[in-house]
């Protein structure tokens, strides 16, 4: 499959906060979900990738160009779409999309007309009275009126309520059906990747420790439920955590086979959602 994106040993360092070698591929027609705390690098990563920020070493690969060398070329071709969109306040919808459109070598604005009336925005309204849900769905009009190829969103579901935050997962959905568009967005919300998400990866203090094909990564896993009497040394070796209780155990394992040869029937045995496993996996490294 043609990768879009390659992040090879990416470094950036702060008084007190670095990304530690961050490599990662981005596969043409999917969805990647990048997850992980607050704090962890994902707004940073993206901030890279955009050049908002220059890394301190490494290198970016996007589209086939460096990111560096040929910023401008790869920005025509990108849809950006960042937790707070930062357009002029007091303008109508149409007067930021007059503003916007030139800046495109594909603007489009058949697109553009059509996916206003899709998400019923509102084009005589000034900017600073849409609510948060209205001003995500018009950040990614404008991505998708200059026919971008790639979609980097930062937190594009954070602060929405259920009901716009699904509306804007089938509108992910949509953009990915021809297989020529990719999206990479950031997220804390892990509800929403196991509902959208091709391929995950996780991020922790700076650092990846996990990422693939979403369904191969939970099918890797399980959830453990049972007795305290079923721990062991032996059995407790094929655990990334247990939580413990005065009731029973609760624990993520990364090895299924082994644990289910171990406890048998035992326990009961569950897919782990995406919150599972980076919730066990954080604590494992904070302890």
């Amino acid at each position: 499959m043609e990768t879009v994106m390659n992040v090879n040993q990416l470094c950036k360092s702060y008084k007190d906060f670095s990304l530690k070698s961050i490599n990662f591929q981005i596969k043409k027609g999917t969805i990647t979900g990048f997850v992980g705390p607050n704090g962890s690098g994902k707004t940073t990563t993206i901030k890279c990738l955009l050049n908002l920020i220059r890394h301190d070493s490494g290198n970016i690969s996007i589209l086939g160009l460096d990111s560096i060398k040929h910023e401008r070329e790869i920005k025509d071709q990108l849809g950006i779409v960042l937790d707070v969109g930062y357009y002029y306040e007091d303008l109508t919808l149409s007067e930021m999309k007059r503003l916007i459109a030139p800046i495109y070598s594909a603007w489009d604005d058949k697109v553009y007309q059509h996916y206003l009336q899709r998400f019923s925005l509102p084009a005589d309204r000034k900017i600073k009275d849409l609510s948060k849900g209205m001003r995500m769905k018009y950040s990614i009009l404008l991505a998708i009126s200059h026919n971008a190829k790639l979609f980097i969103m930062d937190e594009p579901t954070s602060g929405l309520d259920p009901l716009i935050r699904n509306d804007l997962i089938e509108i992910l959905k949509d953009l990915i059906q021809d297989e020529e568009r990719t999206v990479f967005f950031s997220t804390h919300i892990t509800s929403d990747l196991d509902k959208v998400a091709d391929d995950v990866i996780f991020l922790f203090d700076g650092q990846i420790f996990l990422q693939g094909e979403k369904d191969e990564i939970k099918n890797n896993h399980v959830i453990v439920k049972g007795s305290n009497a079923l721990l062991n040394e032996d059995a407790e070796k094929h655990f990334i955590g247990i939580h413990k209780t005065p009731y029973g155990i609760e624990g993520l394992s990364n090895d299924k086979a082994a644990v289910k040869r171990l406890l048998k029937d035992n326990a009961t045995y569950e897919v782990p959602t995406i919150e599972d496993i980076l919730l066990y996996y954080t604590r494992r490294r904070i302890q």
